[in-house]
């Protein structure tokens, strides 16, 4: 009986995986595919990997891409620190109690609302301030909905955080700064580059907001992927999606190695 159940329990384990990680895999092993037709499989190839790496409009748009994600990583990281480093504060009053509630809220609303709703508030933002549209509105728009991840992420490490060995570092002689950036900071650090690298996945692959608020001169590399499907399905597309997937699961395993690293401890 038991042997029956874990029988079943892998079985649906598998049918879970393939429906979820099969498309994936599929994408993956066509892009090596040397045909043009994307669904015929004639033959292994790099040729779709060179013709990218020669596309200097693709090039131009991926670069463009990493602009946007290193300076929205970079903000979001700093201004998501300062808040989780807010959130955690130790007032004990009603009000300080209210007011950490009502901001924890705000935090976490970027990530709850539909993205749909997110980009059409953003654009219409844009546009009662009268920005003109391009790569500056899409680093706005993405620090404005990445800052959450960072905050929270930030925010459950420092719950976990122990009150006095910041009292040991008082007694000791240390004043305020010297206890943040020697005891309080280097507890932190894997939370904060964690929450980073979870910036940087979600900024560089984001197509609905960007779609919204980038100008005609400020495509970025999903944006061009879904202007190229349009057309149909190639090699090449399947190519730029792997590099695209591949660059996402490095970083999302890293932060993730970060986070239950340091939780182990």
């Amino acid at each position: 009986m038991k042997s029956a159940r874990s029988t079943l329990l892998a079985l649906h384990a598998l049918v879970v995986y393939a429906i979820l990680y099969g498309p994936i895999l599929v994408l993956m092993v066509f892009s090596f595919n040397k045909s043009r037709q994307a669904a015929v499989w004639t033959g292994f190839s790099f040729d779709w990997y060179v013709q990218l790496a020669q596309d200097a409009e693709l090039v131009h748009d991926a670069w463009h891409s990493l602009i946007v994600a290193l300076v929205a990583t970079a903000a979001s990281t700093a201004i998501g620190t300062m808040a989780a480093l807010g959130l955690a504060g130790n007032g004990r009053e009603l009000s300080a109690r209210a007011a950490r509630s009502t901001t924890t809220a705000l935090v976490y609303l970027p990530i709850v609302i539909p993205e749909i709703v997110m980009a059409a508030a953003l654009l219409t933002f844009f546009s009662i301030t009268r920005w003109h549209l391009s790569l500056v509105t899409v680093m706005a728009a993405h620090i404005s909905f990445t800052v959450s991840y960072v905050a929270i992420i930030v925010r459950a490490r420092l719950i976990g955080f122990d009150a006095s060995l910041e009292e040991a570092a008082m007694d000791l002689g240390a004043n305020r700064v010297q206890m943040f950036f020697r005891v309080k900071l280097p507890i932190i650090t894997p939370a904060i580059i964690a929450g980073a690298l979870l910036v940087f996945t979600v900024s560089i692959d984001d197509y609905v907001v960007t779609s919204f608020v980038a100008g005609t001169d400020s495509t970025t590399l999903p944006v061009k992927i879904a202007s190229m499907v349009k057309t149909g399905v190639t090699p090449e597309i399947n190519a730029v999606s792997t590099v695209l997937l591949v660059c996402t699961i490095i970083l999302v395993v890293v932060s993730q190695k970060l986070m239950t690293g340091r939780n182990a401890e």
